[in-house]
C-alpha cells in the first residue's frame, strides 16, 4: 500500500511522541507531555464541533468539569476504579451536552456562545456552592491514577490521542461531516432540504463532549485531584487559543496548536500570569496574519489524503 506524504509526517509525529520521553529520560518531561497529550483531545474535540458548524462553544469546560468531577467522586466516595470512572465521565459528559444542547443550539447568532459561557459559569459557581459534594475551592483529593508508572501513563494517554484523532478525523471527513459544513454554510437550505440540522448539531456537540469528558477524567486521574479551576475561563482561553493558533477547521491543526502551546507555556512558566498576555499576543497576530493558523497550512501543503473534503 502506498503511503502519501501526509500518513508519512503524521506517522512520523507519533513515532516522534513514542520515542520523546525515553530520550528525555526524566519524570518531569514526561508529565509534561502527558498533559500537552490532554489538551490535544480537548483541542481536537472543541475544533470538532466549532469548527465543523462554525458555532463556538464557550460552555467547552463545563464538558471538561463534568468528565473529571464525575469520575473524581465515584473514586474519592465511593472507591470505585477510575477504569470504569472513564465510562462514568464519558456517559455524564454525553448526557450533559444533550440537556444543554437542545436548548442552546436554537439560538441565533453569538447567543449560542453567551448561553454556553454562562452556563460554565454557572457550573463553576456551584461547584463551590455544593462544597460537602464538590469540595469547593480545594477540590476533590487523593484519586487513584490509572496507570501507576508514569511512562505507562504517558503511553497510555498518546495511545488514546491517536484514537480520538482518528475517529474525529474521520467523522469529519464522512456524510456526517459534509452535512455538518452545509449546514454551517447555509442552515436555511438545508432546513428547507429537508434536513434534521438541530439533530445533526446536538449530536455533534454530544461527540465533542464525549471527548471533552475523557480528557477531564485523564486529568484528573493523572493530576489525582480535581478543583474548579478546571471549569474556568482560563480552561477556555488556553484549548481555543490552541485551536485557532494551530488552524480551525483542522482536527491535526488543531492537535499541533495544542502541543506547540503546552510546551511553549512550560517553558514561560516563570513568567507567572505573563503568560496570558503572551497567549493573547500570539492569537491576536495568528487572527490578523495567519487566518488558516500554523500548523494546520503546513499540513495542507503536504498534500491532499483520500476522501478529504475542505473545511
Amino acid at each position: 500500500m502506498k503511503i502519501t506524504l501526509r500518513q508519512g509526517a503524521l506517522l512520523a509525529a507519533v513515532l516522534a511522541l513514542l520515542v520523546a520521553v525515553p530520550w528525555l529520560g526524566s519524570g518531569y518531561m514526561t508529565g509534561v507531555f502527558t498533559v500537552c497529550l490532554i489538551y490535544a483531545i480537548w483541542a481536537m474535540s472543541w475544533d470538532f464541533f466549532s469548527g465543523l458548524t462554525g458555532r463556538e462553544n464557550f460552555g467547552y469546560p463545563l464538558f471538561i468539569g463534568i468528565g473529571a468531577y464525575a469520575s473524581a467522586y465515584l473514586d474519592a466516595n465511593y472507591g470505585v476504579s477510575p477504569w470504569i470512572g472513564i465510562l462514568a465521565a464519558i456517559g455524564t459528559a454525553a448526557l450533559l451536552g444533550v440537556a444543554i444542547g437542545f436548548p442552546t443550539l436554537r439560538l441565533k447568532g453569538p447567543y449560542f456562545a453567551l448561553a454556553t459561557l454562562a452556563a460554565a459559569a454557572i457550573a463553576q459557581r456551584m461547584l463551590l456552592i455544593l462544597w460537602d459534594i464538590t469540595g469547593g475551592e480545594e477540590g476533590i483529593q487523593g484519586l487513584t491514577p490509572l496507570v501507576y508508572d508514569s511512562v505507562h501513563y504517558y503511553y497510555f494517554v498518546l495511545a488514546t490521542a491517536v484514537v480520538s484523532g482518528v475517529v474525529l478525523v474521520g467523522l469529519s471527513r464522512s456524510r456526517w461531516g459534509v452535512l455538518l459544513r452545509a449546514i454551517r454554510g447555509d442552515e436555511a437550505s438545508c432546513q428547507a432540504a429537508g434536513i434534521n440540522i438541530t439533530f445533526y448539531k446536538i449530536a455533534a456537540l454530544v461527540i465533542s463532549a464525549v471527548f471533552a469528558g475523557l480528557g477531564g477524567a485523564l486529568y484528573a486521574s493523572y493530576q489525582m485531584q480535581v478543583s474548579p479551576q478546571i471549569v474556568s475561563v482560563l480552561m477556555l482561553v488556553a484549548v481555543v487559543t490552541m485551536v485557532y493558533v494551530g488552524g480551525l477547521g483542522s482536527v491535526y491543526g488543531a492537535a499541533g496548536g495544542a502541543i506547540l502551546l503546552s510546551l511553549l507555556g512550560e517553558m514561560l512558566r516563570s513568567a507567572g500570569e505573563y503568560r496570558l498576555l503572551v497567549y493573547a499576543l500570539l492569537l491576536i497576530g495568528v487572527i490578523f496574519f495567519l487566518r488558516g493558523g500554523l500548523v494546520a497550512p503546513l499540513w495542507r501543503r503536504l498534500g491532499p489524503t483520500p476522501r478529504e473534503v475542505a473545511p
